[in-house]
Parts: structure tokens; C-alpha cells; sequence
């Protein structure tokens, strides 16, 4: 696990997004996890900077991303549909018939659909890069507390924190929903690369409960330490409870010297 330590959000996803471009840039046909969520908007306009400036193609890249609101349709305002069209997918050459999003209006059989997605993502040959955010309560993607390690893509209830926490992007009196389809845990650990962002002093105790804490179906993200590749990008407020913040540095040091393309 590689910790890298910035001042603010800003230097976060000028970071991330140099290592998402790089990655393109290596493999044009990448399989790229995806995720929504105020970090991201930074990046993907980064993302977006890169392309018009000619200098990044996402014409052959497929795009998995990690979830979607059970009951939204797509071109709710809300939606990681309208998020994802919005902050990138308008903005870029990706292909249409490239792009997953869970959809958030099937009914009926929730565990075919889900199974199906997790086809589609080993169809691609599995997800080559895959970002994410952390949640207050340190889940990735909707995997809230108690979700097991080695779960896949499924219908997952909210917990109140995160209905909390999202009832302030719905308009007033508009109930957020309570259910999302999400891949699991077992799903985004298979992924070759882990890339994870977090910004903010609300995220330092899930930050460092991820990294320094145990293994524990109470802290989702803590199940990133079982990972071969995982690097959190992280600004001074998200990193304030990390207890070997001098060691962080070393190893990145050590990194930038020894295996500099891990950082570029």
C-alpha cells in the first residue's frame, strides 16, 4: 500500500488523474473503475483538460462504474448517470457502447442483473485500474458496514449515516433512496490497481481506520490492505489521525526514487 500525502483536494485529483492518464496512455483498451462523489468532479475535469488538449484518447477504454440509486432513472439529476455524463462522459471520445453504470431501474430479479454486470466486467478481462472514494464510515462504493470481503455485485441497503449524508444533494421533501446496486468487495478487490481519494477532515477516522486499523467487516475500505496495489491519495485534513505519517513519507521518497512510474 502506497500512502501519498497532498496539501489540499486540488493536488489530489492533479495526482490522480496524472495516474489514470498514464494508465491510458500505457494500456489505450483499459478496463477503468469508476466512481462519483465531490473528489471526482476535480479529476474528471482534469481528465477532460487532457483530452481537448489532445493529449489523452478515450476511444477504446471501458468504463465499469462502482453503483448507482435503486429507483432513480437515468436522467434524474441525481443519478451517477446524469453525474458520470456530466463531469466526463459528454466531454470526452469514449465510446457509448464502452460505458457501465449499474441501472438503477431494473426490477424484478436483482441477482441476474447483478450477475450480469459482473460478466460484462470479466468479459472486459477484468478492471485494469479501479478509483474510489471513501464514505464517512469508511465504505467503498455502497459497501456499508458489515458487508462481507468477498461479496460481489448486489442490491445493498443504505446505512442511515450514508442516507444522511446524501439527503443533502436532494431537493427538499425528496426522499433519497435507500438502496443502491453496488459491486462488492470481492468484486473491486480483483481489480489490478486500487487508486483511492479522500479529502476533508470528516474523512480522517475512516481513512485511518482503512489504513492503520484492522482488517474489519466494520470498516469496508480496511479490506484494501488484502490488496497487492492499492495507493490512497489523501490531503492533510483526511490524513490527520495516521500515526506513521513520517514513515508514509519515506516509503514515498524511497518510491520516487527507486520505482518512479508508480507515481506518474
Amino acid at each position: 500500500m502506497l500512502v501519498i500525502l497532498k496539501r489540499n483536494a486540488e493536488e489530489i485529483s492533479l495526482q490522480a488523474a496524472q495516474l489514470v492518464a498514464s494508465a491510458v496512455r500505457k494500456n489505450p483498451a483499459l478496463a477503468l473503475g469508476l466512481a462519483t462523489g465531490s473528489t471526482m468532479v476535480s479529476v474528471y475535469k482534469q481528465l477532460v483538460a487532457l483530452h481537448q488538449q489532445g493529449s489523452l484518447d478515450f476511444s477504446r477504454v471501458v468504463t465499469f462504474n462502482l453503483d448507482e440509486y435503486l429507483g432513480l432513472p437515468a436522467a434524474h439529476p441525481q443519478s451517477f448517470h446524469h453525474f458520470m455524463h456530466e463531469n466526463l462522459f459528454a466531454h470526452v471520445n469514449v465510446n457509448p457502447g464502452n460505458i457501465h453504470i449499474p441501472d438503477g431501474t431494473i426490477g424484478g430479479d436483482y441477482d441476474q442483473y447483478c450477475a450480469s454486470y459482473e460478466q460484462a466486467i470479466r468479459q472486459a478481462g477484468g478492471i485494469d485500474l479501479q478509483l474510489l472514494g471513501i464514505g464517512r464510515n469508511g465504505h467503498i462504493g455502497f459497501n456499508e458496514p458489515t458487508s462481507s470481503i468477498g461479496s460481489r455485485t448486489r442490491l445493498k441497503v443504505l446505512s442511515k449515516e450514508t442516507l444522511d449524508d446524501n439527503a443533502k444533494s436532494f431537493a427538499p421533501g425528496e426522499e433519497s433512496p435507500r438502496c443502491a446496486i453496488t459491486m462488492g468487495i470481492g468484486t473491486i478487490l480483483e481489480a489490478r490497481k486500487v487508486l483511492l481519494l479522500a479529502a476533508g477532515a470528516s474523512k480522517s477516522s475512516a481513512v485511518a481506520k482503512s489504513i492503520e486499523g484492522p482488517v474489519a467487516s466494520a470498516v469496508s475500505a480496511s479490506a484494501l490492505q488484502l490488496h497487492p496495489d492499492v495507493t490512497f491519495i489523501i490531503d492533510d485534513a483526511a490524513a490527520s489521525q495516521l500515526t506513521q505519517r513520517d514513515y508514509y513519507l519515506r516509503v514515498l521518497e524511497m518510491t520516487a526514487l527507486l520505482t518512479p512510474d508508480r507515481l506518474r
